[in-house]
């Protein structure tokens, strides 16, 4: 099995196989059965999971800045490009979830499929696309709080609701600023949601189900009156005339759809959840799918209203939805979308950090990080020490880092580990085409020279690369503009992952010691 490491010849040859050593479906099997976890969630509970976690600052906050500063009106557009890049690996995650009922969802498909290397990466991909994003999460939720407290008497101080760093764009130049500030506010919550989570999943979906009744009915509140406020000419033009670069026109709605993919990546915890879902072969796939037809639709009504209220241009704020219920003049119900914003924001919290508590969870039973992640609880049957300590990373994360400057650099995470995902059910189909698939993903492929291609993971991965085109040119440009700090963090975060696989998760590896399939 690891003959190549007596072979001197094979020097050059050992750290590609080791990047390339793979599970065994037979193992992966044993994994499912000898988790401590506990099965609990239905179907339905897992759909919640998957909205609770999706609909957030999509809809409250970045809705505003796609239609003030790329689209116009036209990002009901952008929102459905947006939905086909995730709807076609929603499909790709149904069949693999299908397949492999495991807790570490892209992580674990990329491992038996691919090999360690690219499980790895796609495990640093979600880091940056639960971890960090759930940080992100959490100082929007800090603002929103701040102002709903303020609005009923209680003044939070600047000092305990802002980010110890903070950025300031002047010019073309992006700085760091440092000054006596800590966002305990933020901080908190992540540290309620956390204990949450380690109390048992049962109530955290219990808890999850009634925030996302509360903030779905609050966005028909404002859509239903809204309605009647709603103004024709907004609408025109649809597509505003380019005014160069990414700034309206065509361009534009697909740099918007870029910004707006950032929204939709909740409904992917539904698949880390496969090792708690009382029948995962069926519920996951159900859960995915369904949980993001629901937030498309919510999506894109909230968002018709909103441009039918207020002119697009003015819609760049923090809180457009405020703007909105300023212009209906209806003061009571900018208190309830405070309230709605505050407690929605709490649920993608809580779906955030419960998926990343899996996925590490997942690679701690694999040796590649502590295995402090992966210890379970004997009576709350919850991973509760590496719970605890994801909680206490990201609370210091959103207590002093400046967050919102890395929402582009999440959706390229996002992207390329979505494109993995994909390309992980064409790799199953044609080195294991006979294994049982309760769930297969629509519309057929097509076979060229004995290699098949599936139409709906191919459509994935090529709408994966068109989220990611137009981040990857902003970046550039950025650089090339003077502002060298989102190129800079994406390169250090590139480093540490590499750095720390090589460091530590090669060499504490279980397959290092156990026989692994490279073919």
């Amino acid at each position: 099995m690891w003959e190549v490491m007596s072979d001197p010849q094979s020097s050059l040859a050992l750290p590609v196989t080791r990047l390339t050593r793979r599970k065994t479906l037979d193992q992966v099997t044993a994994e499912c059965q000898s988790h401590d976890l506990k099965r609990t969630l239905t179907a339905t509970q897992l759909t919640l999971l998957g909205v609770g976690a999706t609909i957030g600052a999509g809809i409250y906050v970045m809705t505003g800045e796609a239609a003030a500063d790329y689209a116009g009106p036209a990002v009901l557009v952008s929102f459905v490009i947006a939905a086909l890049a995730c709807l076609f690996t929603a499909f790709s995650y149904g069949e693999l979830s299908s397949t492999l009922p495991v807790a570490g969802s892209a992580y674990s498909y990329a491992y038996v499929s691919i090999g360690e290397g690219a499980a790895w990466t796609v495990g640093w991909l979600l880091l940056l696309e639960y971890g960090i994003s759930c940080a992100a999460v959490a100082s929007g939720l800090s603002g929103y709080a701040t102002s709903l407290l303020s609005d009923l008497g209680v003044h939070v101080p600047a000092a305990l609701s802002q980010s110890t760093f903070q950025t300031v764009l002047s010019g073309a130049n992006l700085t760091l600023t440092v000054g006596p500030r800590l966002d305990f506010v933020g901080g908190l919550a992540v540290m309620i949601v956390t204990a949450l989570l380690v109390r048992g999943v049962q109530e955290s979906a219990r808890v999850n189900a009634v925030i996302v009744v509360i903030k779905v009915g609050v966005l028909f509140v404002f859509v239903g009156f809204g309605l009647q406020a709603m103004h024709a000419a907004y609408w025109h033009p649809f597509i505003p005339q380019s005014e160069g670069g990414f700034r309206y026109g065509l361009p534009g709605v697909f740099r918007a759809a870029s910004i707006i993919f950032f929204a939709y990546v909740g409904f992917e915890a539904v698949s880390t959840a496969a090792a708690e879902a009382r029948n995962p072969r069926r519920d996951v796939p159900i859960g995915i799918v369904l949980s993001l037809v629901i937030c498309t639709a919510v999506y894109i009504l909230v968002a018709s209203v909103l441009i039918g209220i207020v002119p697009y241009r003015e819609l760049g704020v923090a809180d457009p939805l405020a703007i909105a219920v300023n212009a209906m003049h209806e003061p009571w119900l900018a208190l309830l979308i405070k309230v709605g914003a505050t407690v929605g924001l709490c649920s993608v919290l809580l779906g955030l950090l419960y998926g990343q508590t899996r996925i590490f969870f997942s690679m701690s039973r694999d040796g590649l990080i502590p295995a402090a992640f992966s210890r379970v609880h004997p009576t709350l049957r919850t991973p509760w020490i590496g719970t605890i300590l994801l909680g206490i990373l990201v609370a210091i994360a959103t207590a002093t880092m400046p967050l919102e400057v890395i929402s582009d650099l999440v959706s390229i995470g996002t992207a390329c580990a979505f494109g993995i995902v994909n390309f992980t059910v064409i790799w199953q189909r044609n080195t294991r085409p006979g294994i049982t698939r309760p769930f297969s993903v629509p519309l057929g492929g097509i076979t060229i020279g004995g290699f098949w291609i599936g139409i709906a993971p191919a459509l994935g991965i090529a709408f994966c690369v068109i989220m990611t085109l137009p981040l990857c040119i902003d970046l550039l440009r950025a650089l090339g503009n003077g502002n060298p700090l989102p190129a800079i963090l994406l390169g250090i975060y590139i480093v540490i992952g590499i750095a720390t696989y090589f460091a530590y998760g090669r060499s504490h590896s279980r397959m290092a010691q156990a026989p692994f399939d490279a073919d």
